[in-house]
């Protein structure tokens, strides 16, 4: 049986994944480190192509599930204007690289500015529409 791929190390002094450090611990969940450059390629192209909301609740647990990424999606704490106002956070997680880290919210707003309707979806399942939506 072959050992599974693992992301290749950033540049030194570009990141601060602390990739090395959790390597070097020993019993740590190092899932994340599967998620080489073209694995990251994959998941971005993926979140930009959500079809709905149940859509994007699946491809957030299987990001959990698979790497450890805990994402939130949810409408920000002043009025939601744009996209730019849907609040998505990663928690902090060693291993995942800078770049990732804006790159997956990013990829979000784009999914969510092809369908619009999934971030309708989203602010009706927080209530802030009143549960009348169209």
């Amino acid at each position: 049986m072959t050992a599974s791929p693992i992301r290749q190390p950033c540049p030194s002094g570009v990141c601060d994944c602390d990739r090395q450090r959790l390597l070097e611990t020993p019993g740590a969940d190092v899932r994340i480190l599967r998620l080489t450059r073209q694995e990251e390629r994959r998941l971005l192209d993926r979140l930009e192509a959500l079809a709905d909301l149940q859509d994007l609740e699946r491809l957030q647990a299987r990001m959990y599930d698979q790497l450890g990424i805990r994402l939130r999606i949810a409408p920000g704490h002043t009025e939601v204007r744009s996209m730019r106002g849907i609040l998505i956070e990663i928690d902090e997680l060693p291993g995942l690289c800078r770049k990732t880290r804006q790159s997956i919210p990013a990829a979000i707003r784009r999914g969510l500015q092809k369908q619009p309707e999934i971030a309708y979806r989203l602010l009706d399942a927080h209530d802030l529409l009143g549960g009348q939506s169209g």
